[in-house]
């Protein structure tokens, strides 16, 4: 054995942002990586196997957080990358100047380092029921290392 002393720096528990699945088993609504951003898939369509014998796929996707449209051809027999997305729900506590919200999450801790949405009507939807004093529960999308409020419920007055 060596005496070197190895030091690995790692950030994260090791969990894969994505994983793998054929394809020709993506449907519409599912989600997939296309030019290293998570999508969710608006449009597929497959061809018909050619001469040299690959059918193809041909995705269209929105950027689940920049809502633009990417598209992508992979052979159906081949892998493509899906993004592990989660959804989870944070009671609002607190909105600061510089556009960061303060979220309470299921444990008690707080969480601070998410910004307001960039949607304008979910962004007036969210200040102007802050405003009124509402209990408001938001729900962040978390994929590939992003999180983003994309949803709004009203749970009542406080």
């Amino acid at each position: 054995m060596s005496d070197e002393e190895h030091h690995f720096e790692s950030t994260d528990a090791g969990a894969s942002k994505t994983y793998p699945q054929q394809a020709g088993t993506i449907r519409k609504n599912g989600y997939i990586v296309i030019k290293n951003r998570p999508c969710k898939v608006v449009e597929v369509s497959t061809s018909k196997t050619g001469k040299h014998g690959h059918a193809k796929c041909h995705f269209v996707g929105i950027d689940i957080f920049t809502g633009k449209k990417l598209e992508d051809i992979v052979p159906s027999s081949h892998n493509c990358d899906v993004p592990h997305v989660n959804r989870t729900d944070y009671q609002l506590i607190d909105i600061s100047e510089d556009g960061f919200v303060s979220l309470l999450t299921e444990n008690g801790n707080t969480k601070d380092d998410l910004r307001l949405p960039t949607d304008e009507n979910l962004l007036s939807q969210i200040k102007d029921g802050f405003a009124e004093g509402k209990d408001l529960v938001v729900s962040v999308m978390s994929a590939m290392g992003e999180d983003q409020i994309c949803a709004l419920k009203d749970i009542g007055p406080k």
